[in-house]
């Protein structure tokens, strides 16, 4: 299965942490090798004057082959009492190390401070020989990240939605909504203030009467519009004017369309009907979530293409496309 552009994002972040990490950990188990047959100040020492070296580090300490720590927790504040003597043998990524020298592990949530937390391994050797690991342990928000921005991508993506509902589905009719009785109406409304009135995200939610509303001029703040506000055509004048940008990937002409699709969804089939439909016009995508709680995720020129018997199906004979 090819991966995802948020799993390509991570392995970028993760060659560049490792890049970042593994030399100076490799240095400090060289210090921690030299001071390991002596007594525990000099390793705890060692590992001072390392993290010293990492000052996003958040916790150093050093292990045994058998995962058991040998030394205090140490901190860029100091040596710290506790924590000498835990087990740690239960991680996986102790497995890889002997096999690779370093490794960095999964993200997680720390069990200490609740936060996403990151692990760095390196491996202990003297005379080539493995003795011991040391443990880098890292908060991701104190991490030096590269700042290349992601972006998913137009890839069909199809969520199945909660199992309780789908196991009812047939059980259900679709009950004609307020929304339902005035929608052309009110999609028109909502198509003005997409392409006049710089709406560029927009939530339509047919079976609960209302619209949810992002706009270019206020992009980190959403605006809830209930039926009321949807059939009064007034609602308009509330936004400013707004000329249609440019560089949105959705054409101005294709929004109307997409409504009438919607449209034409809500009503098809009794049993399995559209419940939301989304539009961002600036990533073209197109978001759908059903009446058994499917959702799907598509660029709007391959929504466009798509017919409303392939959505439906023949629900009675099981063929349905809706997950």
């Amino acid at each position: 299965m090819p991966i995802t552009s948020a799993q390509a994002r991570i392995q970028q972040q993760r060659q560049a942490l490792g890049a970042i990490l593994s030399a100076p950990l490799k240095n400090i188990s060289l210090d921690v090798s030299n001071a390991w047959h002596s007594n525990l100040d000099e390793i705890n020492n060692a590992l001072y004057q390392g993290i010293l070296l990492i000052p996003f580090c958040q916790s150093l300490y050093a292990m045994d082959l058998n995962g058991i720590q040998i030394s205090n927790n140490i901190s860029p504040q100091g040596i710290e009492e506790k924590a000498k003597s835990t087990d740690h043998s239960d991680q996986p990524f102790l497995i890889q190390v002997p096999v690779i020298d370093f490794v960095l592990s999964e993200a997680y949530i720390s069990s200490i401070n609740k936060k996403p937390s990151i692990t760095a391994v390196h491996l202990i050797k003297k005379n080539d020989e493995p003795i011991g690991f040391i443990a880098a342990t890292f908060k991701l928000k104190d991490l030096p990240l590269t700042s290349t921005l992601y972006e998913d991508t137009d890839d069909w993506r199809q969520l199945k939605g909660d199992p309780s509902i789908r196991g009812t589905l047939f059980l259900q009719q679709r009950t004609e909504s307020v929304l339902d009785q005035h929608i052309y109406d009110v999609t028109a409304v909502i198509n003005e203030l997409m392409t006049e009135r710089g709406a560029f995200h927009v939530d339509i939610h047919f079976s609960s009467n209302r619209a949810m509303v992002w706009q270019i001029n206020n992009i980190c703040k959403y605006n809830i519009l209930a039926l009321d506000d949807l059939m009064d055509t007034d609602i308009c004048l509330a936004y400013d004017k707004i000329d249609y940008p440019q560089n949105a990937r959705i054409p101005i002409d294709e929004i109307e369309n997409i409504f009438n699709y919607f449209i034409d969804l809500r009503f098809a089939d009794e049993t399995i009907y559209l419940r939301i439909g989304s539009i961002n016009i600036f990533n073209g995508m197109i978001g759908l979530t059903f009446s058994c709680d499917g959702s799907h995720y598509m660029y709007y020129k391959e929504f466009l293409n798509k017919k409303s018997a392939f959505w439906i199906g023949e629900a009675n004979a099981g063929t349905s496309t809706i997950p």
